[in-house]
């Protein structure tokens, strides 16, 4: 069961949150949605929203489903369920069924946005914004994109308003 909690109210550690425990990135409906797991993204206040921010590639399955949707949610778990994180980013939702796997139960936002009831927080967001990472911005010499991009597959930003915050009870 979930409680909805004011996006102020969250003490964890973002950095931590989302770079060592990681987070599914989920969109779709309940009854079709993909999901994948990400260790890249940020929160913080943008526009004067509360937002979050994640990147996808174009060839990850999750990809169309964020494009075609007006929202998204970003799921965290207890460490008890790092196994079926890892597996998420390791399998495609093109070849197995990464959800029924995982023995992970969709439900959905009242926003009619898919998420997990094994999560521990849920991050709703209504999209605001996209952008594709341009490499001509890297101001570091190029060693961002000779490390994570060898495949010229440059990730898309999506900055989202987080519309809710659900936290397990």
């Amino acid at each position: 069961m979930f409680q909805t909690v004011d996006p102020k109210s969250l003490t964890e550690n973002v950095f931590s949150l989302i770079g060592d425990q990681w987070m599914l990135i989920t969109a779709g409906n309940q009854e079709k949605c993909n999901t994948m797991t990400a260790s890249w993204g940020g929160l913080g206040v943008l526009w004067g929203k509360n937002v979050a921010m994640c990147v996808i590639r174009p060839q990850r399955y999750t990809f169309p489903f964020v494009e075609e949707q007006d929202t998204f949610t970003l799921s965290f778990f207890d460490e008890d369920r790092r196994k079926d994180l890892a597996f998420c980013g390791a399998k495609s939702g093109r070849d197995v069924d990464k959800i029924k796997e995982c023995g992970f139960t969709v439900v959905a936002s009242e926003e009619g946005t898919p998420y997990f009831e094994e999560a521990r927080l849920v991050l709703v967001c209504r999209k605001l914004y996209w952008q594709d990472l341009d490499p001509s911005h890297f101001l570091d010499g190029g060693e961002i994109d000779a490390k994570h991009y060898p495949g010229k597959d440059y990730h898309r930003m999506f900055i989202g308003e987080i519309v809710e915050v659900l936290r397990r009870v």
